[in-house]
Order: structure tokens, then sequence, then C-alpha cells
């Protein structure tokens, strides 16, 4: 199967602010690709760029995508992992444009073996709920957001942190007497912490219930990771400290963290991954599914990915719920109130809406 050419897309949906400690954001900065091959179908792939996190904008992302698009024309679709290898080859990090066309070339390789993606990986369906997420307010803001989620049915609620220690156990504090105690909360603090005012927070959570924390310091304080498990009563969730399958090896080394949240706007796709998932797996480290502020087209591929891993048993895929204003994708993952129902189409079972990308600036190589 030979790629003829590919279509990038800015694909950019607005949003109502969404706010987390290192930022907010007012659009989703997402690229879209297809890539088109000889056997008459496409590939198609999604990122969403979150700078405060991955260094990538959605420009950056497209100029990239216009080198890898000439690397890849007139090459073997179906030869993965030299495909991804080549963009390794070409450019350090980029993490986030390389997991589009790394979900692209899985989209192409399902359809080529009339799969749907899941079962092409080796999965079967299960049941995967999601949390919800509140952004950072004011605590009584995110109390009235709270209680309004478990009217709606939510079960799982995450809560964006990262600001001063006392106000940030305020916050949790009061969504936990807004909603009692049936909730499962989850904290995100996005490395918004020092050590002391993780200490100092979290150490002060554990009357709240509260499941576990994603990434409560910056990258840098790693090291200090360690001694925190063994302060507070709180479990550690190692987000933005993971990229790749080394990053989780070493923190798990040096017992640094309790869970994993994989990215493929961190891995770079479904490969690296597999491989992240693989090593947390071996070490029995049990991962998330997460996602910055993709569209239900990467959301699908995330989705097929988990029922695809065992180890995958936290699911945060409601990233086309954090204020989408709009839903610009045909097919896909629908839900049915925080669960998701997985296509059983071959390859992702989801595209961009052909409408939505006529008013996309669009490129193809």
């Amino acid at each position: 199967m030979t790629i003829l050419h590919t279509d990038i897309y800015k694909f950019s949906i607005p949003m109502h602010p969404f706010t987390i400690a290192t930022g907010t954001m007012h659009y989703a900065q997402n690229i879209l690709i297809r890539v088109h091959t000889d056997a008459g179908y496409y590939g198609v792939g999604e990122c969403s760029a979150f700078p405060m996190i991955v260094g990538e904008t959605q420009a950056t992302c497209f100029e990239m995508a216009k080198d890898f698009a000439a690397l890849w024309k007139g090459k073997d679709a179906l030869a993965t992992n030299q495909r991804m290898q080549e963009l390794h080859d070409f450019t350090a990090f980029n993490a986030t444009i390389k997991s589009a066309f790394d979900i692209a070339l899985h989209d192409l390789a399902a359809k080529a073996a009339n799969q749907p993606l899941y079962k092409f990986l080796g999965g079967k369906k299960k049941d995967i709920e999601t949390d919800l997420t509140i952004g950072i307010d004011t605590p009584e803001n995110m109390a009235q957001k709270a209680i309004k989620f478990k009217a709606d049915g939510v079960r799982m609620i995450k809560i964006k942190l990262g600001r001063t220690a006392e106000e940030d156990v305020q916050r949790v504090r009061g969504i936990r007497q807004a909603v009692g105690p049936d909730i499962i909360l989850r904290v995100d603090a996005n490395q918004g912490w020092d050590f002391r005012s993780a200490q100092k927070a979290l150490g002060q959570m554990g009357d709240l219930g509260v499941q576990f924390c994603e990434q409560p310091m910056r990258t840098y304080n790693d090291p200090h990771l360690p001694e925190l498990r063994t302060v507070v009563p709180v479990k550690i969730m190692a987000d933005e400290s993971v990229f790749d399958h080394y990053d989780a090896l070493r923190l798990i080394k040096d017992k640094a963290c309790d869970y994993v949240n994989i990215k493929f706007a961190k891995s770079g796709g479904i490969l690296e991954a597999t491989r992240i998932n693989a090593v947390c797996e071996q070490h029995g480290i049990p991962c998330m599914m997460g996602g910055m502020l993709e569209s239900r087209v990467a959301l699908t591929a995330f989705a097929h990915f988990a029922l695809a891993h065992d180890n995958i048993i936290f699911h945060d895929m409601d990233t086309c719920m954090l204020g989408h204003k709009t839903d610009p994708v045909t097919g896909g993952v629908r839900y049915r109130g925080y669960f998701l129902e997985i296509p059983d189409a071959p390859g992702i079972g989801a595209d961009a809406d052909d409408k939505f990308l006529q008013g996309c600036e669009k490129l193809s190589i």
C-alpha cells in the first residue's frame, strides 16, 4: 500500500475558556491529517497541541507535518515501524504531531485488515467510563459545577489544581462537601506545586477520599517524588514526567509514582504508548488513558487503545467535553452518559466532517 499524498488541516475548534495551573486555552489547537494511498482509502490522524506541556503549537505542528508528509510520499503505508522511525530520525521530540501520523498509519493498517482498531491491536470490548474535569476557578464556582456534574450522572470528577496549597485544599474540600462521599475525586496539579506546597496540600486531603494526584510538581522535581510518596496519604500519578517508556522505567525504579498517565500527544502515538504500558504492566503500575483537547477523532483512537490493554484501568477521556463549542466529527466514539461506545467499523471508525474542514486552512503534500 503506497502513500500518494497527505492532506494537512489546521483543525481549530473554538472553546469556552479552560484553565489549568499552567495557562488558559481558548480554542483547541489541533491538526488533522489524511494519509491517502493507492488502495483507494486514507488513514486519519489528529493531535492537539498543548504548548504549556509539550512545547508544540498548532503552527509548529503544521510546519513539521509538511516535512513528515514529504518524507512518506511514495512509501509503504503498512511498514508502520519504519515510517515512524523515519520521523524520529528526521527530528527529535515533536511527539504531538508525530502522534497524528502514527494514528493515521494504524487507521490504515486496521482498515487493510478489515478490523476495528481495538481488534487489530488484540483487544476486545469492555466498559470504559470517563471522569469529567473541572478547570481551575474559585472554590465556590468549582463546587457548584461539581453539583451539576453529579446531577448529570458523573461518577468520577477530576479537579484541576496547582495554585496555592491553602486554596487548593479549599477547592477539594468544597467539592467533597458538595457531592458527598460516593463520587470518586481525582486531582491534577499540572506541575503547579513545589515540594512544600505538594506536601501541605496533599497532606490535608487524607480525609477527602482523593483517589490520586496527577503530576504534583515540575518535572525537574522528579527526584523529590519518592520522598513525597512517603509523606502524603494520596497516591501519585506521573503525567508530564512520562513522555516515553524510558521515563516510565526511570520513575518506577526510583519508586516515584503509583500510576502513569499515557497520552499520545506525549508518547508520539500508539507505538510508544504500547511500550510505556508494557513497562508499567511489567512492574505492577496501572495506567490511565488521557488526552489534551482532541476531538472525537483522536479520542476514538484513545478508546481503541484502552480496549487493547487491560493494564489501563483509569480513563480520563473527556477531551471533547471540556468546552468544545462544536463537534466536527463523523462516526467515532459516542457517549452513553459517561460510558464510551466504540465503533466496530474498520480502522478507527472516525473522521472529520468535510463541511467543517472547508473552513480550515489546508495543505496537501
